[in-house]
């Protein structure tokens, strides 16, 4: 049976957390509808926001990066075609949260990791380093974000120093240089976030987006802030909660982390459990210990069975990858298709910001950018005047034109 003909799964979840600095914040919305009124049209929202320099940037995010991602979304359209807008929803509504952030004038800063799960389609999109990953019934672990971090991400980090940004460590008396890749000025350590207007506009709010399909197995998510994720590997994090419920398997999570590293930053953990609508299938219960003997004796064995039981799993299509894109431009995020800029007013509208422009304001996203794929810029998507500032700014063709008050 194929997934567009299969029930709706049922949806469960917990939380759990643990503060140092206070600002760690979360969002878990699980009435949300395509379709105002229409109760079939429902889908859950799962997102966490990991601040920094302060609380102000996680707590304007989670009151208002929903709604423009929503926003960006044209009216009327199928769940198929909803799903497929999703994608350049997300970077528009991302990016137009960090516009408004910046505009207050305040230099807090948030990661963010924005889940949505429609039936057993999960779209995931994230700038930083809250980390989600899947547990899919029978099959991998994986992970649905990429990690933000100038340490370990060297793509990040070239795009940063050609967009002007400088990397190094932090310098102290004597010349030594201590601690993790940091951009300056500002001292980021992450590559994109939400905020940080002190830092320059080469930190991006442009996410990183992945969206799958599960099969009618099911499977876990497992969203959480770096509190979890410097403690324990994905691995660690999914295999110390199997066989739990969503809520004791968040709290198990957040307990492994501090037994592990002690609670040393803000530490928050959702999980939420996609299963099939009729519970037949509980989650993979943790292995039992074996003695060391038996262990030797059947290790060969047991992993010859995982690959082919891998492989068979994998042949049926257990996860399917519908999506994935990680560019830090937002001309090619936003891509050619100008038949979504149009307003029920017959203006055009900016792709990012969502506002009603005459047909000689708007400026198309490929004007001028020697990373367009296209050759047409008058090609829609259009963005107004500002957002094609802030565009410019993001790509290092101007310096950003916001200042600190």
């Amino acid at each position: 049976m194929r997934n567009e003909t299969m029930e709706k799964p049922t949806v469960r979840y917990g939380y759990a957390a643990q503060s140092r600095k206070g600002e760690d914040y979360f969002l878990i919305k699980t009435d949300c509808q395509r379709v105002p009124g229409n109760s079939s049209s429902t889908f859950s929202v799962f997102a966490i926001f990991d601040g920094h320099n302060g609380n102000a940037a996680a707590i304007f995010t989670r009151e208002n990066l929903l709604n423009h991602v929503l926003g960006a979304l044209p009216r009327g359209l199928g769940r198929e075609e909803w799903l497929q807008a999703l994608p350049r929803a997300l970077v528009a509504g991302f990016v137009k949260t960090d516009k408004e952030f910046q505009s207050r004038g305040e230099t807090s800063g948030t990661t963010a990791t924005f889940v949505i799960v429609d039936g057993w389609t999960v779209t995931v999109a994230s700038v930083g380093d809250s980390r989600c990953i899947l547990d899919p019934q029978g099959g991998d672990i994986s992970t649905l974000t990429v990690d933000h971090r100038l340490e370990e991400n060297i793509e990040e980090r070239e795009r940063v120093t050609a967009s002007g940004g400088e990397v190094g460590r932090l310098s102290i008396v004597g010349g030594a240089e201590i601690g993790p890749l940091r951009c300056w000025p500002g001292g980021l350590c992450l590559s994109r976030s939400i905020g940080d207007m002190d830092v320059g506009e080469f930190i991006v709010p442009i996410p990183y987006v992945k969206q799958v399909k599960l099969s009618n197995a099911g499977g876990r998510l497992v969203i959480a802030s770096d509190g979890i994720w410097d403690a324990l590997s994905s691995e660690m994090a999914a295999k110390s909660c199997r066989g739990l419920p969503a809520e004791l398997a968040a709290r198990q999570v957040v307990k492994e982390a501090l037994r592990t590293r002690g609670l040393k930053d803000d530490t928050t953990c959702i999980v939420v459990d996609i299963v099939p609508p009729d519970n037949s299938l509980q989650p993979s219960t943790p292995p039992k210990k074996q003695n060391k003997l038996r262990a030797l004796l059947f290790r060969k064995k047991s992993h010859d069975s995982a690959s082919k039981l891998s492989k068979k799993l994998s042949a049926v299509g257990i996860v399917e990858e519908l999506f994935e894109e990680g560019s830090a431009m937002l001309a090619e995020r936003l891509g050619n298709d100008d038949t979504i800029t149009h307003s029920t007013s017959g203006l055009f509208t900016c792709a990012v910001c969502q506002v009603d422009l005459a047909p000689s304001e708007g400026i198309s996203v490929h004007a001028g950018s020697i990373f367009s794929t296209s050759s047409k810029p008058w090609q829609g998507p259009f963005l107004c005047a500002d957002c094609r500032n802030k565009k410019d700014a993001m790509e290092g063709k101007r310096p950003s034109g916001v200042k600190v008050a």
